[in-house]
């Protein structure tokens, strides 16, 4: 059975979890453990590879003036909101041999995500022909993924305690008729996102097959030189 390493990382900019995902891809596609990250972001907009500008409903001076700056990316998907009370997984696995499906791929995440999700009596699911978890006519996780050589990288956001009023500066994910939820809105008990990354860990073992080892954070794999640079990750032994 493979290992990946995991940790909660608490809140994390943006782009510096963008940079986190590529330094562990590298590793990973040179041979080394993969990696569950598992954070929240400051708020943010992210788009997707096929997320249209006009999905974001603001200008970017109206949105620095709240407090939420704009980020694109190279993962699938359109655009979508991140932010404190969202848990963020970036799995950066290596679906070679045996898992060379992105279909597959993204049902696993789902099934992860509904596992969870049930631990804390919430009621999610499936809806055809689209990707993410719903718990009834609303989304509450939303799924974004990267490939190269298929090591991955981005992933999912769940909303614990999101600020769901903040969905509204986008169209979600392409989908202006689909309301967008949260733990906390179904009622579910109060827990820190410590806990919900801890149950997702859980689920994401059973789901992928994987033994997961808790490691310290990645970043402080890194060391800034007496110029402030940063080092690259290394390895976990």
């Amino acid at each position: 059975m493979r290992r990946c390493l995991h940790e909660f990382l608490g809140r994390v900019d943006y782009a510096e979890a963008t940079a986190m995902q590529d330094e562990c891809a590298r590793l990973v596609k040179a041979g080394g453990e993969e990696r569950l990250l598992l954070l929240e972001h400051p708020p943010v907009i992210t788009l997707g590879r096929n997320a249209p500008a006009g999905d974001v409903l603001f200008g970017e001076e109206a949105l620095r003036e709240r407090g939420v700056s704009i980020a694109h990316t190279n993962r699938g998907g359109q655009v979508t909101y991140h932010g404190p009370g969202q848990l963020v997984g970036y799995p950066i696995l290596d679906l070679s041999p045996d898992r060379r499906d992105v279909a597959r791929y993204l049902r696993d995440l789902e099934e992860v995500l509904i596992r969870a999700l049930a631990r804390f009596e919430v009621r999610a699911m499936r809806v055809a022909g689209l990707t993410g978890v719903w718990a009834g006519d609303e989304k509450i996780a939303s799924i974004g993924v990267h490939l190269s050589r298929w090591v991955t990288t981005h992933g999912f956001a769940l909303n614990v305690t999101t600020d769901l009023g903040a969905f509204s500066l986008i169209v979600p994910c392409g989908q202006s008729t689909r309301a967008v939820t949260s733990m906390e809105r179904l009622g579910a008990r109060a827990v820190p996102l410590e806990a919900v990354a801890a149950a997702l860990v859980g689920e994401f073992a059973r789901v992928f097959g994987r033994e997961m080892v808790a490691c310290g954070d990645p970043a402080s794999e890194r060391r800034a030189d007496p110029g402030g640079r940063r080092r690259p990750l290394r390895e976990a032994s």
